[in-house]
Parts: structure tokens; sequence; C-alpha cells
């Protein structure tokens, strides 16, 4: 497994947040997690980049276990933070974690350009940039700063609906190309049902993995799926897990 979650319990002012969490993530998957507002999924992203620590519980990657902050992991937020006085290449290589130092760091973003689709905007500013294109940059800086997994916190919420399509068939053919596994922390049930391999429901706090719903249709998915009756059943079940844990 890229990622393994076991045992995995915080409390916080003495409320307990997570009471034995686990779940997976294998190489180049894509997995999602759901739950209602509260469940704890920001203090999770914390956890896992040790940010905080947990009272118990591990976390693996790759069967090695890791304690306080870690270049395993790269985080996305919603917003892509790319500065505006530094140019597309400046930006992504900011947080760049390459052995070697700072020519090395800029020779594999260069190298990254075109299978991020930023191939001749290297020396532009952010400005210049679509709203797609900027967060194609900051993905590529997720991407230098750990080759490992990308815990995605919506990244996508702030794109248009046509924009944000053409941006989940990029990011799922990049994925597959560099072997990158994904954990997204989301609300968009739909969102969740087209872009992931599972998608684990979370309950309300103490948060727990209740269930794991497998998505067996072929990635990607092109937009008629969200109107097929398998696509309306994912999201029927979901809502009904969502219903019954808050």
């Amino acid at each position: 497994m890229k990622l393994e979650i076991s045992g995995l319990t915080f409390s916080y002012e003495n409320k307990k947040i997570f009471d034995g969490l686990e779940f997976s993530i294998r190489e180049g998957e894509f997995v999602s997690l759901l739950g209602p507002s509260g469940c704890g999924k920001s203090t999770l992203l914390k956890l896992l980049t040790g940010v905080i620590a947990p009272e118990k519980g591990h976390i693996l990657t790759d069967g090695q276990e890791i304690r306080g902050i870690t270049e395993h992991f790269a985080y996305m937020p919603q917003n892509d933070l790319l500065f505006p006085w530094k140019t597309i290449l400046e930006n992504v290589c900011l947080y760049g974690r390459i052995h070697g130092g700072q020519e090395q760091v800029k020779k594999e973003a260069l190298s990254q350009m075109g299978a991020f689709g930023l191939e001749g905007y290297e020396n532009e500013y952010p400005s210049a940039l679509s709203g797609g294109m900027r967060q194609r940059a900051a993905l590529l800086r997720t991407y230098l700063f750990s080759g490992s997994v990308a815990l995605l916190d919506e990244p996508f919420s702030a794109l248009d609906m046509l924009t944000k399509k053409s941006v989940h068939d990029w990011y799922l053919k990049v994925m597959d190309e560099i072997h990158l596994s994904t954990l997204f922390i989301t609300h968009d049930i739909d969102e969740a049902i087209l872009l992931s391999d599972r998608i684990y429901l979370l309950t309300g706090r103490p948060g727990r993995i209740t269930e794991e719903l497998i998505i067996k249709e072929t990635k990607p998915r092109d937009r008629d799926f969200g109107l097929t009756e398998e696509f309306l059943e994912y999201k029927r079940h979901i809502l009904r897990h969502l219903e019954t844990t808050v």
C-alpha cells in the first residue's frame, strides 16, 4: 500500500475527533473521503502532514511509519496560492523537494511543464493564466514537493463547470503517467463519484470509516455518466449515509 492509516485516534478539548480511524490507498489510486460537516476532514489533513500529532495509531507510507512534519505528502488547498510577483516557473519551484539543490528543482520542473500543460508559460506571471492553468501550476508545485501522495482539499471548487471537467481529465491522465496516489477531501458528492476509484464514507464525531464504496466505471468518466442510473444510485447511497450520520 502507498498509504495505510490504522487505529488513528485524536481528541481536541476533551472531544474525540477520531477513534480508531483506518483506511488505505494503493499506488496510483484516487480515493475520496466524504462525510458530514464537522466530521474531522480538515483535522485529518493536519494529522497526515504532521501539523498535529495523533494520540494513538499509525500512518505508514510504503510500509514505513512516519511521524511529525513529513515530505511524503504534498498538500494542495482550495486556493492555488501562487505569488503574483513570481513567474510560473519560480512559483512551482518554491517548495520543490528534489535532492541536489535548486538547479535540480528547476530542471525537474522544466521537464514536467509539458505533462502539466504549462510548456511555453514558464516565464509568465499568474495573472496571465486562466483559472484552470493556475490550478495546473499549483498541482505541479504539489507534485514537486512530493512524488508520493497528493492531499487535495477541494482544489477544483473555484473552477467553472467546463474548466473543472477539463482539469479533472487532465489530472487523472497525469496521475496515471507519474503513478501519483491521491487522497481527495471533499463535500462534493458528484465530483467524488466522477473522479474516484474508491470513496470512504465517514461518520460524524468521533470519526470512523463506516463504508467503502467502489466506483467500478472506467475513468475518465464523461459528463453523460452523471446522468446515468448508476451515477444516481451511487449518489442516493451516499446521501442516505450522510443523512444517518449527522
